[in-house]
Parts: structure tokens; C-alpha cells; sequence
């Protein structure tokens, strides 16, 4: 590494499990970009992290549903001559309700957001890490993406399962060169996630074993990318429900989707 601390870049750090991230990071001692695009909230975690950690924490208010969104935030780290050590794609929402009834924009900014850009991301980045001979890349995706689809929040589950298998072959591809890479997969987190998708009175319902705080996520998070391990799903409850679906047959697996999904997903 060529600067004094790691440097971490955090998309979707303004609230849950980005600014968990990005409080666990500067604890490490590493120097942040925080990027959303709420830059008053981008401020305000900026200003909590340097006083409390003395690190370096640069607010890079971005759109990642923008088509130009990745090249204009990477080419504002060139312009200050930053070098990311870490990139944690976190940024990430839900489109409720069925398929057809929302406008094909809304579905296309989500595919930039979701896949696109974290994406895209990854190959700018990723290049620097490999030639400098360290980094670590964390693509925040969801137990979702292994469980069957289930219907309302039609691209969410699919947009996941393609982060967990894009990571699963970056990280094959940077065996041996210390540059780690991990998709993360908590299942319910405590976040504005819920409110935002309008599913709030719904998930409310469901038990407090089936979630997690967005703080033990990342610390989970941040293990297992040290630990090189391509795939992580955070907690006891949502490894075995993914080992239950594993062993189902495809059809029960898809049946007890579609009558749990009721419990959470607006459809």
C-alpha cells in the first residue's frame, strides 16, 4: 500500500449497513470516501468519524442510478489522488410490488445500483489493488440470493444471486495475490430498508430471532473478507435456513417461498 492507512470506499454509507461499515472501518484505522447520495447525512457521518477517529473521511455525493455515475466518482478519486484498499458495494434498495406494474426506468436505475455499478466498480478497482499486491472487496448482496425467488420485489433476490456468484468468481480469479474478495449475506438487518420499500407494519410482525443489528453484520462482514472467504451468510438462523433450502426439492423449495414471502414482500 502506498498511503500511511488503508483506504476504504463505501457506496450507500449514509445509513444501515453502509455507515455501520463505515464506523467499523475508520475504528481500524482506515481512511474513508463515503458516497450516497444524501450529502447532508454523508456530512454528518464524515464529521462524527474524524473527531472521533482522527482519520481522513471524504464526502463524494454520487447517483450510482446515473449511466456516468462509477466514471464520475472514480475519476473524483484520481483528481485527489486516492488509491482504494478497500470497496465495500453496499448501496442497494427494493422495487415493491409486481413487475409489470412499475415503469421500466425505475427497473433499469435499480439494475444500475444493484448489478451496474458494483460491477463496474469492482473492474476499475480492482486493478490498482492487484498491482499494489493488496485489497479487500466486500459486495453486500442477501440471503435472497439463495433462496428461491418469491413474488413482489421481482429483481431484488436475482440481482443478489448475481453479486454472489460474480464474487464467488473474482475471488477465484485473485487467489494468491492478497486481494480478498466476499459476498456478504445478511438476511433481515434493523435499517431504513423497509421503511423505504413501505413494508415497515409488515416485517414488524415477523420474530426478533430472524434479525440482526446492521453493526454485527458488518463485523461478520469484515471477518470473513480477512479471512478470504468468498461467501458469508451472517448469522446461525439465516445459515440454516439456507441449508434447509439447499436440501429441498426445487418444487417445495419455490412452494414454502411463495408462502413466506407473503410475510415481508409487498406484492
Amino acid at each position: 500500500m502506498t498511503q500511511a492507512r488503508p483506504l476504504s470506499l463505501i457506496t450507500g454509507a449514509s445509513a444501515g449497513i453502509g455507515a455501520a461499515f463505515a464506523r467499523a472501518l475508520a475504528a481500524r484505522g482506515h481512511d474513508l470516501v463515503l458516497t450516497a447520495r444524501r450529502t447532508d447525512r454523508l456530512e454528518a457521518l464524515a464529521g462524527e468519524l474524524r473527531d472521533q477517529h482522527r482519520v481522513n473521511a471524504t464526502v463524494l455525493t454520487n447517483d450510482l442510478a446515473d449511466p456516468h455515475g462509477v466514471e464520475q466518482l472514480c475519476a473524483a478519486l484520481d483528481e485527489r489522488g486516492l488509491q482504494v484498499d478497500w470497496l465495500v458495494n453496499n448501496a442497494g434498495y427494493g422495487v415493491p410490488g409486481r413487475f409489470d406494474q412499475s415503469d421500466w426506468p425505475v427497473h433499469a436505475d435499480f439494475l444500475r445500483v444493484l448489478v451496474t455499478a458494483p460491477t463496474e466498480l469492482a473492474w476499475r478497482l480492482v486493478r490498482g489493488m492487484r498491482e499494489r499486491g493488496y485489497g479487500r472487496i466486500v459486495n453486500v448482496a442477501s440471503l435472497a440470493g439463495h433462496v428461491p425467488g418469491s413474488a413482489g420485489h421481482t429483481l431484488y433476490a436475482a440481482s443478489k444471486a448475481y453479486m454472489i456468484k460474480f464474487s464467488q468468481s473474482l475471488a477465484l480469479e485473485n487467489l494468491g495475490l492478497d486481494v480478498n474478495v466476499c459476498a456478504l449475506c445478511p438476511g433481515f438487518t434493523y435499517s431504513e430498508f423497509h421503511d423505504v420499500t413501505g413494508t415497515r407494519a409488515l416485517v414488524s410482525k415477523m420474530p426478533g430471532f430472524m434479525w440482526q443489528r446492521a453493526e454485527a453484520v458488518v463485523q461478520e462482514g469484515i471477518a470473513a473478507v480477512e479471512r478470504g472467504e468468498a461467501v458469508h451468510v451472517t448469522g446461525r438462523f439465516n445459515r440454516t435456513v439456507k441449508s434447509l433450502f439447499k436440501l429441498m426439492p426445487d418444487r417445495m423449495a419455490l412452494k414454502m417461498s411463495a408462502q413466506q414471502s407473503k410475510r415481508y414482500r409487498a406484492q
